[in-house]
């Protein structure tokens, strides 16, 4: 499933680039440009890390 349509990066790299160590949605775009265009799909990558680290919360909120 497309989760970033700016950048084209789906639910399955989402989860690669978590399960390797990114943590949060900055390091997220960093790794794989996610998050980093329209701002628009930061909820579901917020989403992707609850479900991958459920005890962890961070921040959504980024400047675009």
């Amino acid at each position: 499933m497309l989760v970033c349509s700016c950048f084209a990066v789906s639910d399955r790299t989402l989860r690669s680039v978590i399960a390797s160590g990114a943590y949060d949605a900055d390091e997220i775009g960093a790794r794989c440009d996610a998050g980093t265009g329209c701002g628009g799909c930061l909820e579901e990558i917020d989403e992707l890390l609850d479900e991958a680290m459920p005890r962890r919360r961070r921040p959504v909120a980024r400047s675009a």
